[in-house]
């Protein structure tokens, strides 16, 4: 009769644990695979096969059993380490959904508001257009495996029962999101500009020709100009966009 005994079966399931609930984690803070279109079951199954397959890349990592007395922190920082992952790389879709927000509330489209069922909250057109535009070049980008990756090498930088507190205080995630709002700054800049040289032109039109209806003339005009500038800064989104994803998956690599 094969028998099999707590240890051993301890020692089979750590390992494959804790990435388990890093990835686990993970799926659920990240943009476009923690949406609620993908059943629960499936995240699982899936954070479960990919803690499978790492196991060949997490050699000589600390074991620490499921009856140690820092069991419950290390599943903590597990958790911890995942969400702050997929924050960061969330993140980098606020920016680009940021400097859609701005460019709708020069254009006049910011009160054309709506529910947003993904995220919970109300959002402007443009802003969820830009935040399409983001997923479409998150996929394309393969942006999916760069935090996959990320997860993993994660470990080189953060192992297991690093200590969760010793994690964020290596991560800076506060620095981040500031440049991140500086980012979301210099990309909506070129249609902010355009849109204040229209304003400027309405304005002295306005003085020239007082008959005018310049209230009636400038929304079609700053609607009309702002949407050729979102059409040919489109282009060239997927250069910060990449900077930005690069720079947050950076931060969970080794040091």
């Amino acid at each position: 009769m094969i028998s099999i005994s707590e240890a051993q079966l301890s020692a089979w399931l750590a390992p494959v644990l804790w990435p388990f609930l890093r990835v686990l984690g993970m799926f659920g803070s990240s943009p476009l695979l923690s949406i609620r279109a993908i059943p629960t079951r499936t995240k699982i199954c899936l954070a479960f096969l990919v803690a499978v397959c790492a196991q060949a890349s997490l050699e000589g990592q600390p074991v620490v059993g499921l009856n140690d007395t820092d069991t419950i922190a290390t599943a903590v920082h597990e958790v911890g380490v995942g969400l702050a992952i997929g924050f960061a790389v969330r993140l980098v879709f606020t920016t680009v959904e940021l400097a859609g927000e701005l460019m709708a509330l020069q254009m006049g489209l910011n009160f054309a508001m709506f529910f947003d069922m993904t995220s919970n909250s109300q959002a402007s057109a443009v802003s969820r257009f830009y935040g399409n535009i983001a997923v479409l070049l998150f996929v394309v980008m393969n942006g999916h495996l760069m935090i996959l990756m990320a997860v993993i090498k994660s470990y080189d930088a953060f192992p297991v029962n690093f200590g969760l507190m010793d994690t964020f205080s290596r991560l800076h995630l506060h620095t981040m999101g500031a440049e991140l709002f500086s980012s979301a700054l210099w990309m909506a800049l070129p249609v902010i500009g355009l849109l204040l040289m229209v304003n400027l032109t309405l304005g002295i039109v306005s003085r020239v020709a007082p008959q005018m209806n310049i209230f009636a003339l400038g929304f079609p005009v700053t609607l009309t100009v702002g949407l050729m500038g979102i059409t040919a800064g489109l282009p060239l989104l997927e250069t910060p966009m990449t900077r930005l994803l690069t720079q947050a998956i950076d931060l969970f690599m080794k040091r």
